[in-house]
């Protein structure tokens, strides 16, 4: 005797169409998530005043980058890591030749509003030459001597020109003016909590699989 076992529906149908279903889901629940903590880390940089352009250095990807898989994956991060990691840390800040770092006062950014400043630039683009104080209960500084003040309190030349381009140097009403602090270290402010979002990402990340499952049902 001979007997043939069928199943209707075709079982084996059904379950590749709930294998396709599934890596759908999960492909686009990681997605989702990942697109959210890339938001979410954005949102973060810009809301502590780090503004936009670091912000836009967090970015994400998926793999596989094409098709869907059970296994898709979702990896966000900074192309900026360590400016990021530094202010999610707190993290301290030494010089690298292990020296001073040279912070700069209100007043030498009066002078020189934009762009990188440092006691080089500074010596550069104003022709003043700084000065080492060292002070033993605080921050050592670094001095421009002989500075004159605009009625508005800005920093003149240390130099007056003549019509004919020469120069002389007026002492009377100047003054020596702090322009950079010498710190060994500084410390930032932890400004971020990237941790925090990513926990919330992956506790999130179940119900974007099933929600995508169902409404995949639906379709």
């Amino acid at each position: 005797m001979k007997m043939t076992i069928s199943f209707s529906p075709d079982l084996a149908r059904i379950m590749a169409e709930e294998t396709e279903a599934a890596e759908r889901a999960v492909t686009l629940g990681v997605t989702q998530a990942g697109e959210r903590l890339k938001s979410d880390w954005r949102a973060q940089v810009t809301g502590a005043g780090l503004g936009t352009k670091l912000a836009r250095t967090i970015r994400s990807a998926r793999y596989p980058k094409q098709g869907t898989s059970i296994g898709a994956a979702s990896l966000v991060w900074s192309k900026a890591p360590q400016i990021v990691g530094a202010h999610d840390e707190g993290a301290p800040i030494r010089s690298k030749n292990g020296f001073w770092l040279a912070i700069p006062t209100p007043v030498a950014r009066e002078r020189i509003r934009r762009g990188p400043l440092d006691p080089g630039i500074w010596e550069k683009r104003t022709g003043m030459p700084l000065r080492f104080i060292y002070r033993r209960g605080g921050p050592s500084l670094l001095v421009a001597d002989n500075v004159r003040f605009t009625k508005s309190g800005r920093i003149r030349e240390n130099v007056t020109r003549r019509k004919d381009g020469t120069s002389y140097s007026r002492l009377a009403g100047r003054t020596i003016v702090p322009i950079f602090l010498l710190v060994p270290q500084v410390k930032l402010p932890k400004r971020l909590d990237l941790e925090r979002d990513a926990r919330e990402a992956a506790a999130d990340l179940s119900g974007l699989i099933v929600a995508n499952w169902v409404d995949g049902q639906k379709i």
